[in-house]
């Protein structure tokens, strides 16, 4: 077991995680924040992408551990609240950029970053 601590979406969070416990896993099932989703279990799709430190991140292959420290931003931190999205919401929303919308919290948060 490893202690981690992070800032995820603006608030410090920590928890006892295996060594071999995923970000994308910590957030979901530790965290509650089941916006960030898993789609392919081999990194290839995206829809695990958040933000560590800023930087697009597929969080499906990175180790919780590994964010000891970062700031992390899931797509239920991107707006400022629930009625005002970020722009890129809107975005998506307003050009029905949505699919099946399985995998559009992961583009969002990809576009985010471009």
């Amino acid at each position: 077991m490893t202690k981690i601590t992070l800032k995820v979406n603006g608030k410090a969070v920590s928890g006892d995680v295996p060594d071999e416990t995923l970000l994308s896993v910590f957030l979901r099932e530790n965290l509650r924040l089941t916006g960030t989703h898993v789609g392919c279990d081999t990194s290839q799709c995206g829809a695990c992408v958040v933000h560590v430190d800023g930087k697009a991140m597929k969080s499906c292959t990175m180790l919780a551990a590994s964010a000891e420290g970062a700031a992390v931003t899931t797509v239920e931190g991107l707006a400022k609240s629930k009625d005002e999205l970020h722009p890129m919401q809107v975005a998506f929303k307003e050009n029905h950029g949505l699919q099946c919308g399985f995998c559009t919290p992961g583009m969002i948060m990809t576009a985010t970053d471009m």
